[in-house]
C-alpha cells in the first residue's frame, strides 16, 4: 500500500494589496529545500533572516530582500515555511509570486496557511479562528481578547471540562459494565455534585465568551423615529465626523448611513435611517424599506422623539410595528429645546408603557451631547457587558456549542435524579456534552465546517 503523496506546496502574497514598503511572500510545503535553491541559491540557516536576491528562471534577480526559512515541524504550518521580504510594490510581489508558481507550488486559498497549521497539530480550532479575530479586531479590547484566544486560554478552559466530562462517563461506564456490583461508583465519586461543579464552570466559560463574542461581532444599533427627530445629529455626534445631511427639512435622509465606533471596546455598528412616515414618493419608499431590514437584522434600536411633543401617536404606532425580540431605548431628544422642568416628561400620558421598551426613555441634545453618558451607559447595560480582563474571544458557534453542552449536561443530572435512572441515558447525555465543547477545539468538527470557518480567512494567512 502506498502512502499518500504530500500536499503540494502553497503560496501567496502575505501582506495588503498596494504599495508599501515591504511586501511578503508565503511559501508552505514538505521539503523545500530545491524549491529554496532555485528562488535563493542555498538553503538559509533556520529561523535567521539573511539577505537575498530572489532569482527569475534564467538567473536574474526579481527583487532583493530578507528570507527566512523555517524548517518542518518548527513553523507555523508545521511544513517547510520559507519567507521572502521584498519592496512592497504589486508589479514585483506578483513577479515573485509568478515565479513560486513556476517551480511547482499553486496558489494559497483562503485561510489554508492556518488550515494546515491546524491539520498538523500546530493550532487548535479555537486558536486558529483567533489568528483571524486577531487581524479582523477593530478595537483593543477586541485585539487583547483575541490574543488570549490564541495563547489557548480558552481552550484550556474547555478542556478541563472535557476531561471532567470523560471521567464522568468512565464512571458511568464502569456502573454498566458492573451492574451486579453492590457498590454504586456513581454515588460513591459524588456524580451529582460533579455535574452541578460542572455547569457552574460551563455557565462562566459561556460568560466569557458572550463578552468576547461582543467584543468580536460588536452591536449593531440602528436609529429610528419620526423624520426631523434628530436621527443622523445623533450619528454625527456619535461618529464625530458630518456623515449626514443634517436639515429641518424632514425626510432629507434617504438611505441607511452606517458608522462604527466604540464604547469600552465593544464596536458599536450605528446605522442612521430615513424617518418613518407616509412615504411621499419612490425614492423615500425604498428608503423606508432599506429602514425596516434595517431594524430587521438590528440587535437594538434607538427610538428617537422630539422632547417638545414627546410620544405621540404616530410614534406608539411604529413601536408596534418593531420586531417583539428587538430591544429598545427611547431618547427624547432636543431637550436643550425645552424648558428644565419638561424633563420629567420622561413617560408617556396617561401611564400608558412603552412597548418593548428595556428602559426609561432617556432625556438627551444631539446638538449640545447632553445625556451622551446616560446612552453610553444604557448601551452597555443592554449589551450585557462588564469590564473584565478575563474575557476571550468567541465566535456565535462557540456559544451554540456551550448551549448544546449544557442542555445535556441538564439531561443527565435529570435522569441522576429520577428514583430508577437509566444509566444508559445518563452515559449518552455525557457523550453528547462532551463531543459539542470537543468541537470548539476541532476534535470532533465535521470537514464542512472546516471549509466554511476557513474559507473567511484572508489569502495569505
Amino acid at each position: 500500500m502506498t502512502a499518500p503523496s504530500a500536499p503540494p506546496p502553497i503560496a501567496a502574497i502575505a501582506t495588503p494589496a498596494g504599495r508599501g514598503g515591504v511586501g511578503i511572500i508565503r511559501i508552505s510545503g514538505a521539503g523545500l529545500d530545491a524549491f529554496v535553491a532555485a528562488l535563493i541559491g542555498k538553503t538559509p540557516p533556520a529561523r535567521r533572516a539573511v539577505m537575498a536576491d530572489f532569482k527569475a528562471a534564467d538567473g536574474s534577480p526579481i527583487d532583493s530582500g530578507l528570507a527566512l526559512f523555517f524548517p518542518a515541524p518548527a513553523s507555523f504550518t508545521g511544513e517547510d515555511v520559507l519567507e521572502l521580504h521584498g519592496h512592497g510594490g504589486a508589479v514585483v510581489m506578483n513577479l515573485l509570486l509568478a515565479r513560486c508558481i513556476e517551480l511547482g507550488a499553486r496558489l494559497a486559498e483562503p485561510g489554508e496557511f492556518t488550515r494546515r497549521a491546524f491539520l498538523n497539530g500546530k493550532l487548535d480550532l479555537a486558536q486558529a479562528e483567533a489568528v483571524a479575530d486577531i487581524i479582523d479586531a477593530s478595537t483593543s479590547a477586541a485585539a487583547r481578547s483575541a490574543a488570549r484566544s490564541l495563547t489557548g486560554e480558552f481552550s484550556r478552559a474547555v478542556h478541563a471540562l472535557v476531561e471532567e466530562l470523560t471521567d464522568l462517563r468512565a464512571l458511568a461506564e464502569a456502573t454498566l459494565d458492573f451492574p451486579e456490583e453492590e457498590i454504586d461508583f456513581l454515588q460513591q465519586a459524588d456524580a451529582f455534585g460533579r455535574i452541578e461543579r460542572l455547569d457552574g464552570c460551563l455557565q462562566a466559560i459561556r460568560a466569557r465568551a458572550k463578552r468576547g463574542k461582543l467584543l468580536q461581532a460588536g452591536l449593531h444599533v440602528v436609529l429610528i423615529g419620526p423624520p426631523n427627530v434628530g436621527k443622523s445629529s445623533l450619528l454625527n455626534l456619535l461618529s464625530g465626523d458630518e456623515l449626514a445631511i443634517v436639515t429641518p427639512i424632514p425626510g432629507t435622509t434617504r438611505d441607511a448611513l452606517k458608522s462604527t465606533i466604540q464604547i469600552h471596546g465593544i464596536p458599536l455598528h450605528i446605522i442612521d435611517t430615513a424617518g418613518l412616515r407616509e412615504a411621499g414618493d419612490e425614492v423615500e419608499k425604498i428608503g423606508i424599506a432599506r429602514t425596516w431590514k434595517a431594524v430587521n437584522e438590528a440587535d437594538l434600536a434607538l427610538f428617537l422623539v422630539d422632547a417638545r411633543a414627546g410620544l405621540t401617536p404616530d410614534d406608539f404606532a411604529i413601536l408596534e410595528k418593531l420586531p417583539d425580540a428587538l430591544p429598545r431605548i427611547i431618547v427624547r431628544n432636543k431637550i436643550d429645546l425645552v424648558q428644565e422642568s419638561a424633563l420629567e416628561n420622561q413617560k408617556p400620558a396617561n401611564g400608558v408603557s412603552v412597548p418593548g421598551a428595556v428602559r426609561p426613555p432617556i432625556p438627551f441634545s444631539a446638538k449640545t451631547g447632553q445625556g451622551m453618558e446616560l446612552l453610553e451607559a444604557a448601551l452597555l447595560e443592554i449589551a450585557g457587558w462588564q469590564d473584565a480582563e478575563d474575557t476571550f474571544v468567541a465566535r456565535e458557534r462557540h456559544l451554540r456549542a456551550i448551549d448544546e453542552s449544557a442542555k445535556h449536561l441538564l439531561l443527565a443530572r435529570t435522569e441522576l435524579g429520577t428514583p430508577a435512572p437509566a444509566l444508559e441515558l445518563f452515559a449518552e447525555n455525557l457523550r453528547l456534552a462532551q463531543n459539542a465543547l470537543s468541537s470548539i477545539t476541532g476534535e470532533m468538527t465535521p470537514d464542512d465546517l472546516l471549509g466554511e470557518i476557513f474559507g473567511r480567512f484572508c489569502i495569505g494567512k
